[in-house]
């Protein structure tokens, strides 16, 4: 890492004043170096439709920004679960997006389509700032966790123009093979993944759509590191084993870790494993 030059610094300097022209609502915090995180910014008009840009002291410009998806079953989360997260990359100097998105809602119509909206226009957003932070444009890798790793991993495959990695922490990754179809997991889960792809459920005749919503159908050359438990029920280990055999098939540069003894987003309960495998994995696929 390099210091900042002083035509870097100046562009920092005005980072804030065009932030604040377009939005005065959000909260910037400046500390020592120039780093800065800024609160809150919105992407769209939506109240969901905000992010945390957080910058550190020292990048190159050809530092990827790291984009944060949070989890919640589609349905539920927001941001602040990436916290942990995101603290630990600035800290590392490496810059990141930690955004809300709308939640999936039958009543409004949101399925994950528009989710991967939403992931779009954050990233519009920040490339529309990037010259100002002395970073490239469209120069993303994407980090979800459980239903925002399956976000991370289909727009990520389907935009490879704009995501150069993938991080996938207990994603899942298909809804339409015959190996899910006749499993267990797939009965007890197909009521929230017909919300998800907003079509009706019928393992006999299933619709293309939901192929469609399975990041294994999608994928493209864009190196992928897999986070995924034996043990985990909610997103259970053949998501993730079928996922690793496809990049496999198809020659894509991937790692798959997976853990034994180990549950649902284990860095959330699990600090030796957070702090041991899951975290420094995460920077060593970043960094090199």
């Amino acid at each position: 890492m390099i210091k900042k030059s002083f035509f870097h610094f100046l562009l920092m300097l005005t980072f804030p004043l065009l932030l604040l022209s377009c939005n005065t609502k959000h909260r910037i915090w400046v500390g020592k170096g120039m780093e800065q995180k800024i609160f809150n910014l919105k992407y769209g008009e939506h109240r969901k439709q905000n992010m945390d840009i957080f910058l550190p002291a020292y990048y190159t410009p050809d530092t990827p920004v790291v984009l944060l998806i949070h989890g919640g079953f589609w349905k539920f989360g927001r941001k602040q679960k990436m916290i942990q997260i995101q603290n630990f990359l600035h800290r590392h100097r490496i810059p990141t997006v930690n955004i809300n998105y709308r939640l999936v809602s039958k009543k409004q119509k949101i399925s994950y389509r528009e989710q991967l909206e939403d992931i779009a226009l954050s990233i519009e957003k920040f490339n529309s700032l990037s010259r100002n932070a002395g970073l490239m444009s469209n120069h993303y890798i994407l980090l979800g966790e459980s239903s925002g790793a399956h976000l991370a991993l289909l727009y990520g495959y389907r935009n490879p123009n704009q995501v150069k990695k993938i991080i996938s922490l207990s994603g899942p990754s298909d809804f339409y093979t015959s190996g899910f179809l006749n499993s267990v997991y797939s009965r007890y889960t197909s009521p929230t993944i017909e919300d998800v792809v907003g079509e009706k459920f019928n393992r006999k005749k299933l619709s293309e759509k939901f192929k469609e919503a399975s990041p294994i159908s999608q994928v493209a050359a864009v190196p992928t590191l897999i986070f995924q438990g034996d043990r985990d029920v909610l997103v259970h280990k053949s998501q993730g084993i079928a996922l690793d055999s496809v990049l496999t098939a198809m020659e894509v540069p991937h790692r798959f870790i997976f853990m034994k003894k180990t549950g649902h987003t284990p860095r959330l309960y699990s600090k030796k494993k957070r702090d041991s495998i899951i975290l420094p994995a995460i920077l060593d696929w970043i960094q090199n």
